[in-house]
């Protein structure tokens, strides 16, 4: 049970207040939390406001849970009280009636209507109870959008007061909520990845991180092939590469994380990635929740996840420079490795700086590795589709370069050399240094929390298969998370109706969309680019929620968000059945056939970066400027709409309002 505490109505009034928050302490203790004043202090009011409020006709058959834990949030739920009709999420704050603490409080209710199988079918209401609210009624009505009205604020008296109103106001259930069945059901949390990242780091397993489908057993069942990869690496003093694949979202990188912050931690492992971005976020996520515990300084925090989560470029580069080195890591996971760079982009350096690679970047990792004494392991994850630039070696390199190289075997899926793309194929059939584990392939998206269809769909609509992609949308109906408006400003507003509790939007657009600078769509600075991942919106305007910056393919890939806002370019448009890519070069676009299937990625990166809804902005376009006729936009949201994506409509349509009830004296 995930709650502290749990009782029927009349065993909580029944027992002395100060023995409950004894308990409550207890358990506290218990779950090694350091208890406080504070803490204690706050418990006995809320425990009589909590009595006072089942003094009321019909509350003997209620059940009251006590710091109910939520696992993704890693925090608590002051108290649940679980009526015939309703669950009532109850946040108590002092003195504290802020926006924060209101969406606070509603955050935590969503989080139970989406991850909390007792809760599917019953309302859901949070209520934030400060001692400097009014001890009246609210004005509001009992206004619910799907299952969740907007939080609620009132004094503690008018608890009671406020309960019977509000069972007044909710029609009588089919069947009505059993409090010791909900208390039983499954809570299965589907985190973002910067909280997995976070959980993991601080030693849960991947096992906790469950999801709210069958997808946990697909990350079980990886994470524990690649345990047994690494372990027979160990036996036979073996160099082996373990080839984790999977469809977009499915969870490589969590099960990459897994892999550098369980086990293999004591063997010395790190996480390495070429994508910038994502190193930066994860490291400034993880350096502050680190802080936030007491666990050390930040300058200490910082030197552990630098340590953990590497830049792949430097790593090779210093692993180059002297080849005599052994590399501190006995396993890497090397994050899309299909992106590794071949040998001439390798060689090629910058403006400022010569390059010291001298081979391939699969082949320098596997020679760098190498080097180790008895056994070293490389997990590559393979994120099939997600190429989006010149000079990405390929899968194929991996096999070339263990070929080559003769000190190695690997362990893969069969996607692995079943791809169409001869650059994507490891091999034509395992066989010598290449071995079968079809436990090694993730085929459960897990990025969408409420939905299957998203992956397929978007596959079938860039495939140029419209008809599919449209009888994908009929079969999904309103579980298909995609919306259109050609309005701009339609655009925000939907992203804020959707963006409720502490959920994070955030707008997205391809780095090749140029001619949407005309529409005021900026792009984020890559340097700004933790700022806008992390930091909470209206406290900070460097939030993505502010939705004034755009991030690019190049800031947003293996992160994401909880919506999305997509700018849709000039850069892909339709083109008889299929689309067509496009370069801005100058003032007018020129076509770049060379780049689609780059460009192609890139839609496809952007089109799976949320994890409920996504929004697709079209621009009208102008007829007085060349570079965005209106209509080739027109021709896209045709194509989307043959697709089968619905129209965004206004948020306020779909708000359900139960019968009102007259007030009740307090």
């Amino acid at each position: 049970m995930r709650a502290w505490l749990s009782y029927s109505a009349p065993d909580f009034l029944a027992r002395d207040p100060e023995d409950i928050a004894g308990r409550l302490a207890a358990q506290q203790a218990h779950r090694g939390f350091a208890g406080t004043a504070e803490q204690q202090a706050a418990w006995l009011p809320q425990i009589m406001a909590i009595r006072a409020a089942l003094q009321q006709p019909g509350a003997e058959g209620w059940t009251i849970a006590l710091e109910y834990e939520l696992l993704r949030l890693e925090k608590r739920i002051d108290a649940i009280i679980l009526t015939d009709r309703a669950i009532f999420c109850l946040e108590f704050k002092t003195r504290d009636a802020s926006p924060a603490a209101l969406a606070e409080a509603e955050d935590y209710a969503l989080d139970l209507r989406d991850f909390h199988a007792g809760s599917r079918h019953h309302p859901i209401v949070p209520v934030l109870v400060t001692d400097d609210a009014f001890d009246t009624l609210p004005a509001q009505a009992m206004l619910f959008w799907d299952r969740v009205p907007p939080p609620f604020r009132i004094g503690g008296q008018a608890l009671g007061p406020f309960l019977a109103w509000a069972q007044n106001s909710i029609p009588d259930p089919a069947i009505p909520l059993d409090g010791a069945a909900w208390l039983a059901a499954p809570y299965r949390p589907v985190p973002n990845i910067i909280e997995a990242a976070t959980m993991l780091f601080s030693l849960h397993g991947v096992e906790d991180i469950a999801t709210a489908r069958a997808d946990r057993q697909n990350l079980t069942r990886t994470r524990d092939a690649i345990a047994r990869a690494i372990t027979a690496a160990k036996v036979d003093k073996a160099h082996t590469v373990i080839f984790v694949t999977g469809i977009p979202g499915a969870g490589k990188t969590l099960c990459g994380l897994n892999t550098v912050f369980g086990p293999a931690r004591e063997d010395g492992a790190a996480f390495l990635s070429g994508n910038v971005p994502l190193v930066t976020v994860l490291r400034e996520a993880l350096a502050r929740d680190a802080v936030s515990r007491k666990l050390c300084g930040k300058p200490e925090a910082e030197r552990r996840v630098k340590t953990a989560l590497q830049n792949v470029h430097r790593f090779l580069e210093d692993g180059a420079t002297d080849p005599t080195r052994l590399p501190a890591e006995r396993v890497i996971v090397f994050d899309e490795a299909q992106r590794a760079w071949d040998e001439a982009k390798a060689r090629q350096g910058t403006q400022n700086k010569a390059s010291k690679l001298t081979l391939s970047e699969p082949a320098h990792a596997l020679e760098i590795m190498a080097r180790l004494p008895d056994w070293g392991v490389i997990v590559a994850l393979i994120g099939n589709g997600q190429e989006i630039n010149t000079g990405e070696a390929g899968l194929a390199e991996w096999g070339r370069a263990i070929q080559a190289d003769g000190r190695w075997r690997a362990i893969a899926a069969s996607r692995a050399w079943t791809a169409t793309d001869p650059a994507q194929r490891l091999a034509d059939a395992p066989g010598g240094w290449l071995k079968e584990d079809m436990e090694l392939d993730l085929t459960v998206p897990i990025r969408s929390v409420r939905e299957t269809y998203g992956a397929a769909w978007v596959d079938a609509l860039l495939d140029g298969r419209t008809k599919e992609a449209a009888q994908i949308a009929q079969e999904a109906g309103e579980a298909l998370p995609f919306f259109l408006t050609r309005d701009i400003t339609a655009w925000r507003a939907g992203l804020r109706a959707f963006t409720r509790g502490e959920r994070r939007a955030g707008l997205l657009r391809s780095s090749g969309a140029k001619r949407l600078r005309a529409e005021g769509l900026g792009v984020e600075a890559r340097d700004e680019i933790a700022d806008w991942f992390l930091r909470r919106w209206p406290e900070d305007c460097r939030s993505s929620s502010a939705l004034e910056a755009c991030a690019t393919e190049y800031s947003c890939q293996g992160l994401e968000l909880d919506i999305t806002g997509l700018a849709w370019g000039g850069d892909f448009l339709p083109h008889g059945p299929g689309w067509r890519a496009r370069r801005f070069i100058g003032a007018k676009w020129q076509k770049d056939e060379k780049e689609y299937a780059f460009v192609r990625n890139t839609y496809r990166v952007l089109l799976t970066r949320a994890r409920y809804e996504t929004i697709i902005f079209v621009p009208p376009g102008d007829p007085a400027d060349p570079t965005r006729p209106p209509a080739e936009f027109d021709a896209l949201a045709a194509r989307l709409i043959a697709a089968g994506i619905r129209p965004l409509v206004p948020q306020a349509k779909e708000t359900k309002a139960l019968p009102a009830q007259p007030p009740l004296p307090v």
